[in-house]
This record gives structure tokens, C-alpha cells and sequence, in this order.
């Protein structure tokens, strides 16, 4: 006897997926977004026309909005030079070939220059192989570059502190030459009823003693070995220095003005102060040289002294602590070697003290030199007090 048919089921056209599998995909999906999102890389999608299909937030904050990618990245340096990002994206797509860039973003109002490592890859059809379009990738490395140019500026200031160590012993023998002589001359004006010649003589004989300290400090930091201490009131070294550089704001009728503390000031060790404020005033009359006002305050404020040059010049640069950059110079090419700031705040910083820069209104510059009294020396010499004014003029 045969049996009756037993209902036989059909398979199911599409098998179920197993309990979860939707909302693992779903979940998966959201994971990859968020990973996306959160690339510090800036990525961008693009088809073959160029149009841009994705991009992540990086993207977003580094290009600006437009649906073209060429456009997007028309704002780009690309080694100084004009680059077709039209052609350059088709090629890629056509060729099926990455391309690499090194390119900068120009500084904003709020943003410093940025330097980009850029990939562009293009982008196929998994199943066909053909080209869909491609893929922008954009690391930010102005870290690497800023660490790698500061590299390279240490070692080019230490081949000019080699070159200066020797320039430094060479010009030891004739300085010590000249200074005999000048001791020598002094002596047989003794007898002379001109009171100047004398006067002179050992003006020069106090410029070629200051000159000699410095080389002599300078071989001294090449060799790391400290050296003799000379100690002289703040008041004192800016006077020095005020009249070192009589000659040359003289001839740029500059009008200096010193307003000293009125009580006595702490002694400072060493010539190297000397040299940093002979540098700030040397500054301050070149960028006045249609005459002006350097006023010159020292001042004890918060455990620190500090003294202030406050010129009527030209002023200072948009990023005003550039200036303090070896080889950074705002003067006209061969008139200056961008040194002088570079070397005046490691000086200072010796001291464990600061040295910064402002503009002034409505026009020049204000340089403030600022020193802890711990690190001056333990007892004060008595100096010249209140307020100053001097003019320079030719002798």
C-alpha cells in the first residue's frame, strides 16, 4: 500500500542569516564611520570626474568646502611651485599609479603654514579592475620639518661657533698689539696741553679692553670653561653701552633717553650683559635712521630687574618672535646676519632669564630684558640715578 505524500518544504531563496548577523553589520558599518571620523589623516574620496564622494572631518578642516576635489586642493604649494590638479588627479586615475607630494598650506590669520605629506592613490572596481575615481591621503608633518630646520640650524651655528672660536684667537695677538700701543701713546701725551688726545686715547683703550673680553668670553663658551668675572651695576653696563654706540646714533640723530631706578641696582657678573644691551641699542638706532627717541628704564619688578628699550622705528614683523631666530633679519640683505637677537637671548638665558619683543604704539618697538635678582651678584655698587637725557652728536 503506498504511502500518502509527506509535505516537503522548499528552500528558502535566501537563507536567514544567523540570529545577530543585521545588527553585527549594522554595528560594523557604525565602527568603520567612527574609525573614519577619527583619522587624524585628512582622507578624501573622489570618482573619476573628480567630484568628491567622502570625506572625513580632517579632510574637512584642512581643504575648503567645494565638491571638486582639484579645487579643493588648489590652495596647495607644492615645492614652491603652480601645479594642474586636474591633470595631475586624471593621470593618476588613468595611470592606476600612487603619486606622492610634498605641499604647504599658506599661513591663515589664525593658522601658521602647514607642511603636507600627500599620497594619491586610485581607486578600482573590485570585480572589472576598471578605475572609479580615487583616494586623497594627507598627513600633517610641519612637526618633523620645524624639528629637521632646527636641526639644520644647529649645525650651521655650530660650524659658524667653530669658525668664530678661531676668528676669536687669531684677532687675540693684534688686539693685545694695539692695546700696548695705546698704553704706550698714553704716556707720551703726558706732556701735551690738549686734554682731548688723552680723553680719546682711552676711549680707545676701553673699546679695545671691551673687545678683547668678548673674544676672550667666546673662546671660553667654545671651550665650556668658565671664565674671569667682571661685575658692574645694570645702571652702569647700559651707560657703557649707551656710549659705545655714541658714534653711531650721533650720526643717526637719535635721542636717547635713561630713566634709572632711583634706588641702588643689584651687581650683574659678567661682560656678556654688555654685549646684548650694546646689540639692543644698536638695533634701535638702526631702525631709526631718520632720527628718533630710544628710551632706555631699568626697574626691579617682581624679583626680576628689568630694563626696556622703547624705540620710535620702523617697528617689528607680523610674527614678532621671529626676530629671535638665528638668521631670521628684517634689514636689507648684507646689512645684517640675523645673529645678533639669536645670540643676545641665549645670553640671557644663562641667567635664567627673558628677553621679548612687542610693538609699540602707534609705531616702533619696545625690547624688554628681563633678569632674577638671585642670579645677580650678592652686593650692590652705587650708580648714577634718575632720569637722563643725551643727544649724540659728532665729537
Amino acid at each position: 500500500m503506498a504511502q500518502p505524500p509527506q509535505d516537503v518544504q522548499s528552500p528558502d531563496p535566501k537563507p536567514k542569516s544567523p540570529a545577530g548577523t543585521d545588527a553585527f553589520d549594522d554595528s560594523l558599518e557604525t565602527l568603520f564611520g567612527s574609525v573614519f571620523e577619527s583619522l587624524t589623516s585628512s582622507l578624501v574620496v573622489f570618482d573619476k570626474r573628480l567630484n568628491i564622494s567622502l570625506r572625513n572631518r580632517a579632510a574637512q578642516d584642512l581643504l575648503p568646502e567645494t565638491g571638486n576635489v582639484a579645487q579643493a586642493l588648489s590652495h596647495l604649494t607644492v615645492e614652491g611651485n603652480y601645479v594642474d590638479w586636474t591633470g595631475e588627479l586624471r593621470a593618476i586615475v588613468q595611470s592606476r599609479q600612487p603619486r606622492r607630494f610634498d605641499a604647504m598650506v599658506p599661513p591663515e590669520k589664525n593658522r601658521p603654514e602647514t607642511y603636507l605629506e600627500i599620497v594619491i592613490s586610485p581607486l578600482r572596481d573590485q570585480e572589472t579592475g576598471e578605475a572609479i575615481g580615487g583616494l586623497f591621503l594627507a598627513d600633517d608633518v610641519s612637526a618633523r620639518i620645524s624639528m629637521e630646520r632646527r636641526l639644520a640650524v644647529s649645525e650651521r651655528l655650530a660650524a659658524v661657533g667653530k669658525l668664530a672660536a678661531r676668528v676669536a684667537h687669531e684677532l687675540n695677538n693684534p688686539l693685545d698689539g694695539i692695546l700696548r700701543y695705546t698704553n704706550l701713546a698714553i704716556r707720551r701725551t703726558g706732556d701735551l696741553e690738549d686734554p682731548k688726545i688723552v680723553e680719546y686715547l682711552k676711549n680707545i683703550k676701553s673699546g679695545i679692553t671691551r673687545m678683547s673680553q668678548i673674544l676672550s668670553a667666546l673662546l671660553e663658551f667654545s671651550r665650556s670653561a668658565p671664565g674671569a668675572i667682571e661685575q658692574a651695576t645694570i645702571n652702569k653696563i647700559v651707560e657703557d653701552a649707551i656710549t659705545a654706540m655714541e658714534g653711531r646714533a650721533g650720526d643717526a640723530n637719535v635721542t636717547v633717553v635713561c630713566n634709572f631706578h632711583q634706588t641702588d641696582m643689584p651687581v650683574v657678573r659678567g661682560s656678556s650683559i654688555f654685549q646684548v644691551f650694546c646689540n639692543l641699542i644698536k638695533n634701535a638706532i638702526d631702525a631709526m635712521s631718520e632720527g628718533g627717541t630710544l628710551t632706555i628704564t631699568t626697574d626691579i619688578a617682581e624679583a626680576d630687574v628689568v630694563v626696556t628699550f622703547e624705540d620710535t622705528g620702523v617697528g617689528l614683523p607680523d610674527d614678532a618672535d621671529k626676530v629671535f631666530e638665528p638668521f631670521f633679519t628684517t634689514k636689507e640683505q648684507g646689512q645684517g646676519t640675523g645673529l645678533g637677537l639669536a645670540v643676545c637671548k641665549e645670553l640671557i638665558e644663562r641667567y635664567s632669564g627673558s628677553i621679548t619683543a612687542a610693538r609699540r604704539e602707534p609705531r616702533g618697538t619696545v625690547m624688554t630684558v628681563r633678569i632674577p635678582v638671585r642670579n645677580c651678584a650678592a652686593f650692590p655698587i652705587e650708580g648714577k640715578s634718575g632720569p637722563q637725557t643725551r643727544q649724540f652728536v659728532d665729537a
